[in-house]
């Protein structure tokens, strides 16, 4: 998964007429590589909740939406009946709909987001799903010692996969080709 976020301060060594000394370069560096406040999480979530607030009025969906901070993201999850049509098949719909209020969030705050958006529980029912998915390719790797190339996926499903195949020793997992064709190949490790 790729990290989009930006540090909410940065310190500019041009400001100074004279050259920085090694160790305040250091310090600068730290200093500029800040990763965003809890708060300013917070208030990305707020911010999409509020986007997604207005896109479910507008197109007359009903859902409650929960805002949140969960692992150093911020999180908004859509519950309640009727939300299937806002995920879409295997999930396109939900990830438009989240590159959407990223850019939200974007345009309210001027700095990327790596907000998780989830209707209706999609995410973590297709986070068992694909558990199963690399549960059998790793089965599979042991059996016959070939790499198994998996479908391919989406960011946060690789992710998902990599995760579980990299808890489980003597295999390991790579993703190769660009997206939208990008997949994960399941090998032994070496």
């Amino acid at each position: 998964m790729t990290d989009t976020s930006t540090p909410d301060s940065t310190v500019s060594a041009a400001t100074s007429t004279e050259a920085p000394a090694p160790d305040e370069t250091a310090e600068e560096t730290k200093k500029s590589e800040t990763v965003t406040s809890e708060s300013d999480l917070f208030r990305q979530s707020e911010i999409a909740a509020d986007y997604v607030e207005g896109l479910l009025d507008i197109l007359d969906y009903d859902g409650d939406i929960d805002e949140l901070v969960s692992a150093g993201r911020p999180m908004v999850e859509v519950v309640g009946g009727r939300l299937q049509p806002l995920v879409g098949q295997r999930g396109a719909t939900l990830e438009a709909l989240q590159e959407l209020t990223r850019l939200a969030i974007f345009r309210a705050t001027g700095s990327p987001s790596r907000l998780l958006l989830d209707i209706g529980g999609y995410r973590a029912a297709r986070r068992k799903e694909l558990a199963a998915v690399a549960r059998n390719a790793v089965e599979k790797v042991k059996e016959h010692g070939d790499p198994v190339r998996l479908e391919p996926m989406s960011a946060f499903e690789r992710k998902c996969v990599h995760d579980v195949v990299n808890a489980i020793p003597g295999v390991q997992s790579e993703s190769e080709g660009v997206e939208p064709n990008r997949r994960i190949v399941v090998r032994a490790a070496d």
